[in-house]
């Protein structure tokens, strides 16, 4: 039986890399495309004999070619057809950007890179896979989201960028979902919350999180492995937590 394919595309953060690991250990997949900006080292490689590193600096232009990569090395290789793919963008803060507590704490070129990062990337690449996960095989794609992205669930305000950023996300997601049900027909998208997951990105806000609230990047992989398997292909967008639970739009 010929072994399936996964794609990790923001491969250098915690849960990229986590979701890796869990890959590697599933006998149904034969081979792992990581996308990151930077290289896996030699030791790396030699540790990770299944996984090929793909750079990628994540302009429109540079996802195209991505894509185009990964159908080439699918066809010399003669590898078995994409079943997994995790898309892990995602920036809440760095040297220049935190999250607003106040109104006029926003600025333009803040909510615009917020934006670039979570909302549009995402879309850029399922623009371009649409055609690499046409198959009769199913597709599992899920999209790293959170629940501050619930406009339902808004209850404190605030974190403008970062809450819009992924409500937008959602919006795009939906109409995906709804074109790719008519194009391509194997694939199943999910919006996922994998809920406060110790890693670099929430190391600022983790204070008031009980520890046994707090995940590690390796618990989310592993939930989110079952996950993907266990879904239907409905043609439709799921906005669920690490525990397979529905959240409000």
């Amino acid at each position: 039986m010929t072994k399936s394919v996964a794609i990790v595309i923001g491969a250098g953060s915690s849960l990229g890399s986590a979701m890796i690991g869990q890959w590697q250990k599933d006998s149904a997949i034969g081979q792992v495309f990581a996308v990151s900006r930077g290289q896996i080292s030699s030791q790396e490689r030699i540790l990770l004999s299944s996984v090929h590193n793909i750079q990628c600096d994540y302009s429109e232009a540079s996802i195209i070619k991505v894509c185009e990569m990964i159908k080439l090395l699918m066809k010399q290789n003669q590898l078995g057809t994409i079943s997994r793919i995790c898309i892990c963008n995602g920036v809440l803060h760095n040297n220049s950007i935190w999250p607003e507590k106040r109104i006029e704490e926003l600025n333009a070129s803040n909510l615009l890179e917020v934006f670039t990062i979570n909302s549009v990337i995402p879309i850029l690449w399922l623009k371009s896979l649409i055609d690499l996960v046409k198959s009769k095989d199913n597709c599992i794609i899920t999209v790293f989201n959170a629940r501050i992205g619930s406009i339902g669930d808004n209850h404190s305000g605030g974190w403008y960028s970062y809450r819009a950023s992924k409500a937008a996300l959602n919006m795009l997601l939906k109409s995906a979902a709804i074109e790719y049900a008519r194009r391509a027909k194997n694939v199943k998208l999910i919006s996922f919350h994998p809920g406060t997951t110790d890693t670099e990105l929430t190391k600022p806000f983790q204070g008031s999180v009980k520890k046994e609230n707090l995940f590690t990047p390796e618990f989310v992989a592993e939930h989110l492995s079952k996950i993907m398997n266990q879904q239907d292909i409905d043609g439709e967008l799921s906005f669920i937590d690490w525990e397979n639970k529905a959240i409000v739009w």
